[in-house]
């Protein structure tokens, strides 16, 4: 019975924290399972609705969760800005070819939606030589740090942010981390880099029509509704 219970309750937090990461922009799995929990029970539930910390959603399953609420309010238009993504992934992969960029995340695995962005793993020993190569593109884009916990113990990196269609998140490694493999937060399973060579596989193999298209004229399928949301999206 009490097995039960707690499988229901975390369902009803899991929908609650991927709402919440969908509709009021939650950026992480922890803050959003916590602030779902909050608000649908309190900050510790009546005594029939108390809820347990081993009651709380895994990443996972509210991942699961959003990946169900994309599909039914995004439809068909999920694939076409997954598609726009990974190309622009793609050209951006190329354009920081020195860095070895690796894509990871959402834009990888396929499971964008609305206010995704495109996560990218750069290698430099140098942050100015990166600052330096982007700013040579002419793209505008705003450095920070941020600790990360990594093997026990916490660490600075900095992130760069670079405005496109998409928000575009450059994460700068130590070169000799290229080969050091990290654990997602989500599964715990070890993190997949996609190469810029198989990402160009992915999306000839999983979006043929629109492949041959892009290569054929340049078009990128639905990139005017895209880049329309994206500049509401700056002026709210």
């Amino acid at each position: 019975m009490r097995k039960q219970r707690s499988i229901e309750l975390r369902q009803i937090i899991a929908r609650e924290a991927a709402r919440l990461m969908y509709e009021e922009g939650v950026g992480q799995y922890f803050s959003a399972k916590h602030l779902a929990a909050k608000r649908l029970f309190g900050r510790g539930g009546s005594k029939k609705l108390r809820y347990r910390p081993q009651d709380l959603p895994s990443n996972g399953e509210i991942q699961g969760a959003l990946r169900e609420l994309v599909q039914i309010t995004e439809g068909s238009t999920s694939q076409q800005r997954l598609f726009a993504m990974r190309v622009i992934a793609l050209e951006t992969m190329n354009a920081l070819e020195p860095f070895e960029p690796r894509l990871i995340g959402s834009v990888s695995t396929g499971h964008v939606r609305s206010g995704s962005d495109i996560d990218l793993h750069v290698f430099t020993d140098k942050l100015e030589d990166i600052e330096a190569h982007i700013q040579h593109l002419g793209w505008e884009f705003k450095t920070r740090q941020v600790t990360i916990h990594v093997a026990g113990e916490f660490r600075d990196y900095t992130h760069i942010h670079c405005e496109c269609v998409f928000p575009i998140e450059l994460s700068v490694y130590p070169h000799n981390e290229l080969r050091v493999t990290q654990r997602s937060s989500t599964n715990g399973k070890p993190m997949v880099r996609v190469k810029p060579s198989a990402l160009t596989e992915i999306i000839a193999e999983q979006h043929h029509q629109e492949w041959k298209l892009y290569l054929a004229t340049g078009e990128i399928v639905a990139i005017d509704q895209f880049e329309s949301e994206s500049k509401i999206a700056n002026y709210e």
